[in-house]
């Protein structure tokens, strides 16, 4: 499986970006904080965004059952 680069100034990929939303960072600059990293030109944003708001409602699924 290839790996998606979102973020070409910090070399952040789809998958961490992903896990990141996972653990609950509900932006990319949350995300982004996750690995040390802060945006820097700004042109991934939107579709960091996009897959964070993604993979939100897969983890509101996650609900346990007692």
């Amino acid at each position: 499986m290839a790996r998606m680069i979102i973020c070409l100034c910090n070399g952040i990929t789809e998958k961490e970006v992903r896990e990141a939303a996972r653990q609950g960072c509900r932006t990319p600059e949350a995300a982004y904080a996750t690995l040390d990293c802060e945006p820097q030109c700004g042109c991934c944003l939107d579709y960091a965004q996009e897959v964070i708001d993604e993979e939100r409602p897969r983890r509101a699924n996650l609900r346990i059952v007692a």
